[in-house]
């Protein structure tokens, strides 16, 4: 089995779809927190070497880097034959890249801005929050009538991604109980086997 080494930050859902992926497929790694409150330039010279653009996650798989959460996530699936869900690999790109256009960007930055900063201004708020709750009545709809993952009976990498930053609703301010499709379906991903909350999956 390849070496594998994973750099990532505990408030990254980023992070955490990974390596919630790294644990749901069994594969042993070793995890090496990276503080972001450190300036890029003094980040630890290994993480600097291997990090493309300066962020996390970084994968590294016998010395080769690979960068950007959903890409790693496509590479582990493809690479492992697992976690592809029972639909066509097209409708998995759909909801990568929907969840990356999307409720990762409206409910991460909503978490980040009422947890993390203090001076954001009412409005961008408000306006995260609407997408937010935007993209969670898409999600909610989705499930309407249905007890499965997004692509089928079983967890996929599309429901690693599109839910790495919703275990956290209280710090982004949102109430789910609006939202019963999507407690349904978190609750179905709590109870995989090898699923562990971001806190304490990431230390």
């Amino acid at each position: 089995m390849p070496s594998l080494v994973l750099y990532g930050n505990r408030e990254s859902g980023h992070s955490y779809k990974v390596r919630l992926a790294l644990t749901l497929l069994e594969l042993e790694h070793e995890y090496r927190p990276i503080d972001l409150t450190i300036e890029r330039n003094n980040r630890p010279p290994d993480f600097r070497e291997v990090s493309r653009f300066g962020e996390v996650p970084v994968l590294v798989t016998n010395g080769e880097a690979l960068v950007q959460s959903n890409a790693i996530l496509m590479h582990l699936a493809r690479t492992t034959g697992q976690l592809r869900g029972e639909c066509d690999p097209d409708r998995t790109m759909e909801w990568m890249f929907w969840e990356a256009n999307r409720i990762t960007f409206s409910i991460s930055n909503l978490r980040f801005a009422r947890r993390f900063t203090r001076n954001t201004p009412p409005d961008v708020i408000a306006w995260l929050e609407a997408r937010a709750r935007a993209d969670l009545d898409r999600l909610d709809e989705e499930f309407r009538g249905k007890d499965t993952f997004l692509l089928g009976s079983t967890i996929s990498i599309a429901d690693i991604a599109c839910c790495s930053y919703l275990f956290w609703p209280e710090q982004a301010g949102l109430d789910y109980s609006q939202w019963p499709h999507v407690t349904a379906w978190l609750n179905r991903i709590r109870a995989v086997p090898g699923w562990t909350h971001p806190y304490v999956l990431m230390g």
